[in-house]
């Protein structure tokens, strides 16, 4: 049970060439599959850190990779849905906020960490989070989706409201950070 979260974690991030490799198969469930695979790897990434704090096993190597794994696996997602065209013209707009936020907030807590300075995570971010996963789900399981549901257009508003929460909370780290620069 001590290792199980470094262990979901790690999953997660060998899930990611999974998704890649599937997202470019031709197959009638490719969608059904990439989806579920997502679905199944962003829970892991609620039961690795609850895991970890209910028995006490948190790590340096968790708070480490976490992180590490959820902008790898959101950037994987977005680079294939804007090079397949489910997230063009001016939505890539939004893509980009989100992936220079990722880059911007890693780059800072990597920079605070060795001032001892920790980043926490707000309410608002858990809250980007969720529309961000929201999308990309719904970016992945896009012509299948269920009961004719637009599953792009969703994910489309979905990810301009990830954007522009990214934006804000993207510029309260920030400012938060240069108090220690």
């Amino acid at each position: 049970m001590k290792h199980l979260p470094n262990i979901l974690t790690l999953g997660r991030i060998l899930a990611i060439p999974f998704l890649v490799a599937v997202f470019y198969w031709d197959t009638p469930w490719q969608n059904w599959i990439l989806c579920t695979t997502f679905f199944f790897a962003s829970i892991t990434d609620f039961f690795d850190g609850y895991l970890a704090r209910i028995y006490g096993t948190t790590s340096k190597l968790g708070q480490f990779l976490d992180p590490i794994a959820d902008k790898l696996m959101v950037a994987a997602i977005l680079i294939m849905a804007v090079a397949d065209g489910r997230i063009e013209g001016y939505h890539v707009i939004a893509a980009l906020i989100i992936l220079l936020r990722e880059i911007m907030v890693s780059g800072l807590r990597e920079f605070l960490s060795g001032q001892t300075v920790s980043v926490p995570v707000t309410f608002l971010a858990k809250w980007k989070t969720a529309f961000q996963m929201f999308a990309l789900g719904a970016f992945l399981i896009s012509t299948s989706a269920p009961f004719g549901l637009p599953a792009i257009e969703i994910g489309i508003t979905c990810l301009w409201i990830a954007a522009i929460v990214t934006l804000y909370t993207g510029f309260d780290y920030l400012r938060a950070g240069l108090k220690h620069m």
